[in-house]
């Protein structure tokens, strides 16, 4: 019978992890903090913060500068291909009823995110037409 635990190159893929979860990886591999990534990036904390919860991603020149301060490839960093981290050693694995709530989790906060840009653009158009009539 297969297994649905994944291999140590599968940990960080695009099905398993976000951009922000693999940023976090590479950079507590290093043992840096938020703070110090983004002093060495040039970013506020907030920028740092925003890209390791999904809530933005840093422009080319930006993301380029990332992966040589993270030590890993620019397509690694975008979906988990190419030089990187490798998983976590076996003992490590998360059972598949564990993977599938993070999977979840993930899809949500990933909805979430969409919609609450979506109502960010609304209420700017709103805000713009309230000014022309009114």
């Amino acid at each position: 019978m297969g297994t649905s635990e994944p291999d140590a190159a599968d940990w960080y893929s695009e099905d398993a992890a976000t951009f922000g979860d693999r940023v976090i990886a590479a950079r507590e591999a290093l043992s840096m903090t938020q703070t110090e990534l983004a002093k060495r990036l040039g970013v506020r904390l907030d920028t740092v913060k925003d890209w390791e919860d999904d809530l933005s991603e840093p422009r080319s020149n930006k993301l380029q500068t990332l992966a040589g301060v993270l030590n890993v490839s620019i397509m690694w960093l975008l979906n988990g291909h190419g030089d990187g981290l490798e998983g976590p050693a076996d003992e490590a694995v998360i059972p598949g009823d564990v993977r599938s709530i993070l999977g979840e989790i993930r899809a949500v906060r990933a909805d979430m995110t969409r919609l609450a840009n979506r109502l960010g653009v609304l209420e700017k158009r709103l805000r713009q037409a309230l000014k022309e009539h009114g």
